[in-house]
């Protein structure tokens, strides 16, 4: 959860700064340019529900359950963007969102998986 949040926290910080997307409302906007409630707690709170979920799934499953999570969250994206706590530049397309999470979901596994070697 630690790294998933240290990885979260660092693209963030990259591509706001690359304007990909923004967020106009966040906690401390002063000091942080990325949004610390979703970086630091829904992050990693999402991160411990999609590991404890994946644990007992077969490949093709957890694949499957990527997916939907990765879809899912491209949506929410764009509901998030309707409400004003999200903004996304001109360069941003909302399948970036999809394969970004997608990448993101399968690259905390393998580390979670490595670490418990």
């Amino acid at each position: 959860m630690i790294f998933a949040s240290w990885v979260g926290t660092y693209l963030d910080l990259l591509l706001v700064e690359k304007q990909f997307y923004s967020f106009p409302f966040r906690l401390f906007p002063d000091l942080f340019k990325f949004n610390v409630l979703f970086t630091l707690f829904i992050l990693p709170l999402g991160t411990f529900l999609f590991l404890y979920a994946v644990e007992n799934l077969r490949p093709l499953q957890r694949f499957c359950l990527m997916l939907f999570i990765s879809l899912a969250m491209a949506v929410v994206e764009q509901l998030s963007e309707q409400m004003g706590w999200f903004a996304h530049g001109a360069k941003w397309s909302h399948f970036y969102s999809f394969l970004g999470y997608t990448i993101f979901m399968w690259m905390i596994l393998k580390y979670h998986r490595w670490m418990n070697k």
